[in-house]
């Protein structure tokens, strides 16, 4: 069986290392042949969200660095053992960097799946995936997260067999090696890791305080003209007409700039209320969103506020619950690092209708979204959860399923047709015998 591990892990994590060599001497055992990778150490950058990876050049990655050859393997691989901490209940920033650029892996097309809506296959065949985690100590609550993550992504990558390892606390090496054989045993006998259901990240409880100062974090690489800013800028604005000062951080121009860094934390430290506003990359957050949020929780060792957090999620699936995980996600990091989760938006399909646009430019297609916001507004500028009226407007699936992908199908057949790409767009370049 021929088997690509990813390491996920950052630089000098012990760990890591234990239970690479622990899968690594398994797999040996099995006679499957195995290569590594640490995915610190390639070259990869973010996934800019351009989709030209379908409409521009079907199945290749318009960035030319290590994710296309990573990419590929995965494709030419049996299995695939994803490896990484795990980080507020999900991927690490260095694993979840080369996730997002799986994208190539699939088609724009949808289809329907146990009646949610999916992206279709570019390849006839599909790795089953391994996801290994570790956690300093157990945390009921973060495994769940966790566990639901792997499964979500396995539906999209369309993995036959799916199982989700986790490592707590420090384990002896033959603790370790007991559970690489059971991870690879279940691999080897089609035995996928059962799924608990996603509660309802719970609210904080801390005492509701008038809001006065604001930051907006926007974690699409569209930046001003996203649809999460859009989403975002428009709360901001009825805060602002309220009395709150604000301030607005694109996070994917900041992370490489430790001036605007400094700038960010030093508002960080003074906000109420801090509003992520992002698109959803793989059924969770960008890899640069996890790369802002790794650094937050790292300076709150030392600067630790009472702020409140929210969030505001935008997908390109009609139904809004594709979102539940990455909000499941934004709630667990305000829990672990001390900030009030005041509770998360959802849209679904809403580029079609926003596209970057400011909603107010917007006509009556746009109220529903404005009202939902609105009545958010309210809540928040109170420091008081967002109300469950204003989850519910937003969620509201905007067009028919059915329709959509009917329309979407149509969409990105024209928007290859551009590139003279409408004939390759269900090319599979990576496939052994593919020209």
């Amino acid at each position: 069986m021929k088997t690509l591990i990813l390491d996920g892990s950052h630089a000098n994590d012990a760990l890591s290392r234990r239970v690479v060599a622990s899968l690594e001497a398994s797999l040996n055992k099995r006679a499957w042949d195995a290569q590594t990778i640490v995915l610190r150490e390639q070259k990869i950058g973010n996934c800019a969200g351009d989709f030209f990876c379908w409409v521009k050049s079907p199945g290749v990655c318009n960035t030319d660095d290590d994710n296309r050859i990573i990419a590929e393997q995965i494709i030419q691989s049996d299995l695939v053992i994803y490896l990484t901490p795990v980080t507020f209940g999900g991927y690490s920033s260095a694993l979840k960097r080369m996730v997002d650029h799986q994208i190539q892996n699939i088609a724009p097309f949808f289809k329907s799946i146990h009646g949610e809506t999916h992206h279709q296959a570019r390849y006839d065949r599909y790795p089953n995936i391994l996801v290994v985690g570790w956690m300093d100590e157990p945390d009921a609550q973060t495994e769940v997260i966790f566990r639901h993550l792997v499964q979500r992504m396995s539906i999209n990558m369309n993995s036959k067999t799916t199982v989700t390892g986790l490592v707590t606390g420090q384990p002896s090496d033959s603790d370790l090696t007991s559970q690489a054989e059971s991870w690879l045993d279940a691999i080897a006998h089609a035995s996928s890791s059962p799924v608990p259901a996603l509660p309802y990240p719970t609210f904080s409880s801390t005492v509701a305080a008038p809001i006065k100062r604001a930051v907006l974090l926007v974690g699409s690489p569209r930046t001003k003209k996203s649809t999460s800013a859009s989403l975002g800028e428009y709360l901001f604005e009825q805060l602002n007409q309220r009395g709150v000062e604000i301030q607005t951080f694109h996070i994917y121009t900041i992370l490489n700039s430790p001036a605007k860094m400094d700038k960010l934390f030093a508002e960080l430290d003074s906000a109420d209320l801090v509003v992520l506003a992002f698109p959803l990359y793989v059924d969770t957050l960008p890899a640069p969103v996890i790369t802002l949020l790794e650094r937050i929780a790292i300076h709150r060792k030392t600067n630790p506020t009472s702020a409140r957090f929210a969030a505001i999620a935008n997908c390109g699936f009609p139904e809004a619950h594709h979102t539940d995980n990455a909000l499941a996600i934004c709630a667990e990091f305000a829990r672990q690092n001390g900030l009030g989760w005041l509770g998360g938006l959802a849209l679904g399909a809403g580029e079609g209708i926003v596209h970057g646009t400011p909603l107010r430019d917007l006509g009556g297609r746009a109220i529903p979204i404005k009202k939902s916001l609105e009545l958010a507004a309210e809540s928040l500028l109170q420091g008081k959860p967002i109300p469950q009226s204003a989850r519910n407007l937003l969620a509201r699936p905007i067009i028919p399923a059915w329709l959509y992908k009917v329309m979407g199908g149509f969409g990105w057949n024209q928007a290859a047709k551009k590139f003279g790409a409408e004939k390759k767009i269900r090319a599979t370049p990576y496939q052994k015998d593919s020209n």
